[in-house]
């Protein structure tokens, strides 16, 4: 035996040990950016250009909304869907990603999910081929 053999192993935490290392919160703008990824990433739904006052600031995906307390969050989504995108499919895919998502990442309970599609935006091709 060497004298790395020979030292002890250490002992896993105890359960009173896990209570005195404190709380985890997670912020809801955390939440907020975690479903709005989540729901740019279905496949029909679009980005919008954004534009105030006639200038263009550039485009942008989903906008959530978050609110609820403890581990419990309601969300509340907009978002644009490509024409002729399937409503009802993209919208329960897009239901279905970011209830996983919020869950998987954050472990909060997603009590409500409202989603609003505000716009429908035709498939652009190229001019030139």
């Amino acid at each position: 035996m060497t004298a790395l053999d020979e030292r002890p192993v250490a002992a896993l935490p105890d359960d009173d040990d896990a209570a005195e290392r404190g709380t985890l919160s997670i912020d809801h703008s955390v939440v907020r950016k975690v479903a709005q990824r989540a729901a740019d990433e279905v496949p029909g739904t679009a980005k919008v250009e954004r534009k105030v006052a006639g200038l263009g600031l550039g485009s942008h995906g989903a906008g959530a909304k978050v609110s609820g307390r403890d581990n419990d969050v309601d969300l509340a989504l907009d978002l644009a869907l490509h024409y002729p995108a399937p409503v009802r499919t993209v919208v329960g895919e897009v239901r279905e990603r970011v209830t996983r998502e919020v869950e998987h990442i954050t472990s909060y309970h997603v009590r409500s999910l409202a989603v609003t599609v505000s716009a429908l935006v035709p498939e652009t091709r190229p001019r030139v081929r």
